[in-house]
């Protein structure tokens, strides 16, 4: 004889209770999913949009995943996700490079799940630290791929001290970068890339040689500037010298430089010239 479970309400309302759901925040999506107990597979119900919730049984996984713009900063700052790339220029000089690369993963829910199945699961995405190693892998490795192949085509001097070369170099690295990193995800999983990079640095003793021979072009600047004022006034003494003589020109020096003092007189009289003592 068949007989009828009866499941108390209190009971029933326990069991409704153990059910889940997938809340996701305004700058997330979820990926809900349907879990086949008796295989194992689990099938894509559909995904939750940001700030959505969606109720599921207790078995039937859950995963939330970054919906917002996100960035990789390779920089020397404690809490970039790198230490700043190198590049290796023309003439085979390394130089380091800061930076920030910004992205979205990808809105296309079916695309979304089949980042998380062949990507995102083997890195626990889902996760700050697993999504941190997902970037070095996927975003750092093709990057430093694209920045190094666009530096190779400058000089390094260029690369360091030429706004338009370097405005060269970042626009080849921002397409050469969105090209690798689709080739490295093997799907456009990532999207609406944006590259802000630094000037590329030398090392250090180059920075400081270069500074050496800038001050010393300046010097010589200089040097040749005051040249050309003692040649200037060694040709006005010399003309004095024709107009007036040699001694007179070097009165007239004297007069003009304030050593003597030049008492008018009378007409018909004679001129005096009295020469300045020490602290008159």
């Amino acid at each position: 004889m068949n007989r009828k479970l009866l499941i108390p309400a209190s009971l029933a309302a326990t069991v409704l209770a153990t059910g889940c759901s997938i809340t996701t925040d305004t700058n997330e999506r979820g990926l809900d999913y349907d879990y086949d107990s008796w295989s194992g597979e689990k099938s894509l119900e559909g995904c939750v949009e940001p700030g959505q919730r969606a109720w599921q049984d207790i078995n039937d996984p859950g995963v939330v995943l970054p919906a917002d713009q996100r960035s990789f900063e390779f920089t020397n700052s404690r809490d970039a996700e790198s230490k700043p790339i190198t590049v290796v220029s023309k003439d085979n000089l390394e130089m380091s490079v800061e930076g920030v690369a910004t992205f979205y993963l990808t809105g296309d829910c079916k695309t979304l799940d089949d980042f998380y199945r062949k990507i995102g699961q083997k890195f626990r995405a889902d996760t700050n630290e697993g999504w941190a190693r997902m970037l070095g892998v996927y975003v750092k490795q093709p990057l430093d791929r694209a920045m190094d192949a666009a530096a190779k085509k400058y000089p390094w001097k260029d690369l360091f001290a030429n706004p338009q070369v370097k405005q060269t170099w970042e626009n080849e690295v921002a397409a050469l970068a969105s090209q690798f990193i689709k080739e490295q995800a093997g799907a456009d999983y990532f999207t609406g890339f944006k590259f802000t990079l630094q000037q590329p640095q030398p090392p250090q003793k180059v920075r400081d040689a270069l500074a050496e021979a800038q001050e010393a072009i300046e010097q010589n600047a200089a040097q040749k500037n005051k040249n050309e004022q003692v040649k200037t006034e060694i040709q006005s003494i010399r003309e004095l010298v024709d107009v007036l003589g040699p001694q007179g020109a070097v009165l007239w020096q004297a007069i003009r430089n304030g050593q003597i003092s030049v008492v008018p007189v009378p007409q018909g009289s004679s001129l005096n010239v009295t020469p300045k003592r020490d602290g008159e």
